[in-house]
């Protein structure tokens, strides 16, 4: 449940806002009555089916990163702290990168990155592939 909140706490401050919004809307006199009875359980189910898709979504990508750092893969992180120079991270096990509560950090660098915003490194040309 933590992971949950930790992933989608904005996703759910969001579709709180728009629950809102959509309550102050269909209550109008301007708007057919009984309207709030049939928007609010739409926007509802679609807002829930959205979180839950995303986080989803998400999970299976931090165990995907998870499982390629743990059999010794590439993984690429985006660095949003330096946006000059490099714009992501090339992690690897071998690089003394260590993997501790989705979180992966190094000795030889400034900060860690959680593994929901990194991604499998994927081989471009054949020499990457082998």
């Amino acid at each position: 449940m933590q992971l949950f909140l930790e992933l989608e706490a904005g996703y759910l401050a969001i579709a709180i806002f728009i629950l809102a919004v959509t309550i102050i809307v269909s209550t109008r006199s301007f708007v057919a009555k009984g309207a709030w009875k049939k928007s609010i359980p739409i926007v509802f189910l679609i807002m829930g089916i959205f979180i839950t898709a995303h986080y989803y979504m998400t999970v299976s990508r931090i165990y995907e990163v998870e499982n390629t750092f743990n059999n010794n893969g590439k993984i690429v992180c985006e660095n949003r702290a330096v946006r000059k120079v490099s714009q992501s991270v090339t992690i690897e096990k071998s690089n003394e990168w260590t993997l501790e509560n989705h979180m992966l950090s190094s000795p030889n660098y400034s900060r860690e990155f959680f593994t929901a915003r990194c991604i499998k490194h994927v081989p471009v040309t054949l020499e990457e592939a082998k």
